[in-house]
C-alpha cells in the first residue's frame, strides 16, 4: 500500500499526526496511506509561503506564466497515472477521469496566457492615475471530494499567475491526486511557492483562522462555507465562497423531449449527480412531463454501474458511505410521501458505494429530495401547469448556483432565464462552465466568482498608484 506525504516548503514531509487510509469507493477497501499533518506543520508551511512570496511576489508575469506552461507539460506526460488515481480515489468512470485532467490540463494553460491589466484612469499633463493588481500573499485552497484534480487546479493556477503563494488543503477523502498536482507544481516553481498539507477532525478551521494566510478559496457546503466565513473575519481574510447548488431547471411547453432528453440526463448525472453545478430539479410541463421522465428513465437503464477501471464502465460509485446514506434517506423520503421512481432507487448489493441513477416523479416542492440538494444520482421530475409558478418555485431555493430553461424559442427561454436567482443562467444547456467565463453563485450558493479575468482579479489586491508628474515632465 503506497503511503502520500505532505509537501512543505519544496519537500516531501511525513505527518506527524501518523496517516490514514484513503478508500476506493468501488470496493470499500483501503488502497492508499496519507500522511495527517500536524498544527505545527501548518505553520512550516504558512511560513515557507510568506517566505517564498517575498520573492516569488515580484517574479515577472513572463516568467509565471512560463511556468505554468511547463507544470501544464507534465500534468500532460503524466496523464495516464494522474486519472487512475483519480477512478482510485473518487470512483468516476476512467474516460470521465482523463477529461477532469485534460480540463486541468486546459485551465493551467488558459491562466499561463492571462493578462492582468493596469487601467489608465487619468492622464493630464499635471498627473497620471493608474490602477494595479497585486497578489495578495499566501492563498489558502480548500478543496472537495467530487473533482478533487480539477477543482485543485481551479483554486492553485490563478493564485499563482497572480504572484501568490499556496497551500493547498484536499479533503482528506480524496488526497492523493492533489498531493501529485503539488509535487508537479513543486517541480518548477521555488521552494514554498506550493504546499500541501492534510489533517483530519478540525484541520480545516486550524487553516481557516491562521493569520498567516490572506486568502481562503474554499469549494464545498454551504454550512462549511459559513464556517470558513466566520473563522477568516480574525485577520479579514479575502474569500472566494462557491458552496451548495440545488439547481432548477425548466423545460418549456412544446421542447422537443427527444432532442433534450440525453443532454439534460448528462447535465443532471455529471459525475453521478455529483458536480455542485449539476441540475438537481428538473421542472416540466404537464403535457409532457412523463414523456420525458420515460425517456431520461430509458438513458438511465443503459448505464454501465461499476468500477471506473473496468472497459465499458459509464456510471461509477457515489464517492462515500455518508454521502451515500443522505441519497438514499432522501429516497425513501420521497417514496414514503407518496413519489414513484421510475428506476433505481435502491443501492445495489455488492461491495462498494453503488448508488444506481434514479428517475423520481411525483415528488414537488416541500418534499426533501426538492427543497435539499441531493448531490448524488437522483432527479426529481416535477410537473408544473404555469410558467410563472414554475420560475416561483425555481426561485425558492435559498441556494442560487446555477438554472437552466430549455424550449423550442430561444429568445422566450433567454426573457425567462434572466429571471432565474443564480450566477449563472443557461439556455438550452447545463453546467457548461470554461474557463474564460467568470462563475459563482448568489444567495446561500456563495459569493465571489472564478475564471476569466474576473476570477483572476479576485487573487490580487488594487493599488492605485497616483503620480504627481514633475515639472521636468510637463
Amino acid at each position: 500500500m503506497e503511503n502520500y506525504h505532505l509537501v512543505i516548503n519544496g519537500e516531501d514531509v511525513a505527518g506527524e499526526k501518523g496517516s490514514f487510509k484513503v478508500i476506493n469507493p468501488a470496493s470499500d477497501t483501503a488502497f492508499a496511506q496519507c500522511s495527517a499533518a500536524s498544527t505545527e506543520q501548518l505553520d512550516q508551511a504558512v511560513n515557507a509561503a510568506r517566505e517564498a512570496f517575498t520573492q516569488w511576489g515580484l517574479s515577472s508575469h513572463e516568467q509565471r506564466c512560463e511556468l505554468l506552461h511547463l507544470i501544464a507539460n507534465d500534468m500532460e506526460r503524466e496523464v495516464d497515472e494522474l486519472a487512475r488515481l483519480i477512478v482510485q480515489e473518487q470512483g468516476k468512470p476512467l474516460a470521465l477521469a482523463y477529461a477532469e485532467v485534460g480540463g486541468g490540463v486546459a485551465w493551467t494553460r488558459y491562466a499561463a496566457s492571462q493578462e492582468l491589466p493596469i487601467k489608465l484612469i487619468e492622464e493630464t499633463p499635471t498627473q497620471r492615475i493608474e490602477m494595479h493588481h497585486k497578489p495578495l500573499g499566501v492563498v489558502a485552497s480548500i478543496t472537495p471530494w467530487n473533482w478533487p484534480f480539477m477543482i485543485a487546479v481551479w483554486h492553485i493556477m490563478p493564485a499563482l499567475r497572480a504572484g501568490n503563494c499556496v497551500i493547498s488543503k484536499p479533503s482528506s477523502l480524496t488526497p492523493l491526486s492533489t498531493i501529485r498536482l503539488i509535487k508537479i507544481i513543486a517541480r518548477h516553481v521555488p521552494k514554498g511557492v506550493a504546499n500541501v498539507v492534510i489533517g483530519e477532525h478540525g484541520f480545516g478551521h486550524a487553516i481557516t483562522s491562521h493569520p498567516g494566510i490572506n486568502k481562503i478559496v474554499f469549494t464545498g457546503s454551504t454550512e462549511t462555507g459559513q464556517r470558513v466565513m466566520q473563522a477568516a473575519a480574525g485577520n479579514l481574510k479575502r474569500l472566494t465562497l462557491e458552496l451548495g447548488g440545488n439547481d432548477a431547471a425548466i423545460v418549456l411547453p412544446g421542447t422537443p423531449v427527444e432532442a433534450v432528453a440525453e443532454d439534460i440526463f448528462q447535465a443532471a448525472f455529471l459525475n453521478m449527480g455529483q458536480t455542485c453545478a449539476a441540475l438537481k430539479r428538473l421542472y416540466v410541463h404537464e403535457s409532457q412531463c412523463q414523456a420525458l421522465a420515460e425517456a431520461l428513465t430509458l438513458i438511465a437503464q443503459k448505464q454501465v454501474i461499476g468500477n471506473g477501471l473496468e472497459e465499458g464502465v459509464t456510471f461509477g460509485p457515489i464517492q462515500n458511505l455518508e454521502q451515500l446514506t443522505l441519497v438514499s434517506e432522501l429516497v425513501d423520503d420521497a417514496r414514503a410521501h407518496g413519489a414513484r421512481v421510475l428506476c433505481g432507487g435502491e443501492r445495489l448489493s455488492r461491495p462498494g458505494f453503488f448508488y444506481p441513477p434514479t428517475i423520481v416523479t411525483g415528488a414537488t416542492d416541500g418534499h426533501r429530495l426538492v427543497d435539499e440538494e441531493q448531490f448524488g444520482p437522483v432527479l426529481p421530475v416535477i410537473a408544473y401547469r404555469d410558467v410563472e409558478d414554475a420560475l416561483q418555485r425555481a426561485n425558492a431555493s435559498s441556494m442560487g448556483l446555477g438554472g437552466s430553461v430549455w424550449g423550442p424559442d430561444t429568445a422566450e427561454a433567454q426573457a425567462i432565464a434572466a429571471r432565474l436567482e443564480s450566477g449563472v443562467a443557461w439556455v438550452n444547456c447545463h453546467a457548461q462552465i470554461q474557463p474564460n467565463t467568470p462563475f459563482g453563485g448568489c444567495k446561500m450558493s456563495g459569493f465571489g466568482v472564478e475564471f476569466g479575468l474576473e476570477g483572476l482579479l479576485e487573487f490580487t489586491a488594487q493599488q492605485l498608484l497616483f503620480v504627481r508628474k514633475s515639472d521636468a515632465q510637463q
